[in-house]
């Protein structure tokens, strides 16, 4: 009896369940939809938080500097798998392990370029999952914006060069089609949060619009850019969804809520036993176009109905 008193204890002891370490650039309040699409998306594959599955949340609400910090807390929860958000965040978390498996869910970087990966369809070591980069939007976006806007001819280009392909993007993508639009680009360099006012005084011309880029310093400062375009009036294309949700004018790009789904299938798979570096990058298979209408009449806008037409969500 007393030999087996222990083997009864053991027996009886509640099964560890799977820990998620979630790390984003962002915070709690901009992060909600994504965190809340992949809950649901993990619940369909029989994840239930709080049952057989528990997430520890960790965010650096627009500050860099935190993701090693962040990153090496949830290292020493010994997580089984980490989420991350945003191409930075990646690399700080990859930095701070090589072992756990670490899940992109979503980020519009190169993560062949920022160096994450080895390539989307062998990324190797333990860092695979969503990517939302789509190469060539950049001139379909400067197209949308001057066709809601047929007067305008010159945009202003936010970026943060630290941001890997960002600079590259700017330089070489974007003047071709400009070009043909008949835009002139100025580019607008953010490297920290207290750029954005000297960008927005530096700017010699007034531009005719807003073209700004993703990356985590920029969706931390948005509120920024959107003010900044409100008291201008200025039309504005985002390359961050929930940008448009908080008052930008226009989103083209990744159906990011299909993009949220999808993470529940790597996150299966790796708990099942399936190396990351076996499980291909994905990019994304949809893609949508958001307009702000209540916006575009606060800026005193009327964007055309043909446009209008295009969208797949109008926000009145």
């Amino acid at each position: 009896m007393l030999l087996a008193l222990p083997f009864s204890a053991r027996a009886q002891q509640p099964k560890k369940i799977p820990l998620v370490g979630y790390l984003s650039s962002g915070n709690p309040a901009s992060e909600s939809a994504r965190a809340e699409g992949i809950r649901l998306a993990l619940r369909e594959r029989g994840y239930i938080e709080g049952q057989n599955i528990a997430t520890e949340y960790r965010y650096a609400e627009g500050k860099s500097d935190r993701y090693p910090e962040l990153a090496a807390e949830l290292v020493r929860l010994k997580v089984d798998i980490i989420l991350v958000v945003g191409s930075t965040v990646t690399r700080a978390v990859k930095n701070a392990t090589k072992t756990i498996p670490i899940v992109m869910a979503g980020g519009g970087v190169d993560p062949v370029e920022a160096g994450s990966i080895e390539s989307l369809a062998r990324p190797g070591g333990n860092v695979t999952g969503i990517t939302l980069l789509s190469r060539g939007l950049d001139g379909k976006k400067l197209e949308l914006l001057k066709e809601a806007v047929p007067k305008i001819t010159r945009v202003a280009v936010f970026y943060n060069p630290a941001t890997p392909g960002a600079a590259r993007e700017v330089k070489e993508v974007l003047p071709a089609p400009a070009r043909a639009l008949k835009l002139t680009i100025q580019p607008c360099e953010v490297r920290a949060a207290d750029d954005f006012e000297r960008a927005f005084a530096a700017l010699k011309q007034r531009p005719d619009g807003l073209y700004v880029f993703g990356g985590a310093l920029i969706f931390g400062n948005q509120k920024r850019t959107i003010g900044f375009a409100l008291k201008n009036r200025l039309p504005s294309m985002y390359g961050n969804k929930a940008a448009v949700e908080a008052g930008g004018l226009m989103y083209y790009g990744a159906d990011v809520a299909d993009s949220y789904r999808r993470v529940a299938y790597f996150v299966d798979r790796i708990l099942k036993g399936t190396p990351p570096s076996e499980l291909p990058v994905e990019q994304p298979m949809r893609f949508e176009f958001v307009i702000n209408l209540k916006t575009a009449n606060q800026i005193g806008l009327t964007i055309p109905q043909w446009t209008l037409m295009k969208a797949t969500k109008v926000i009145q």
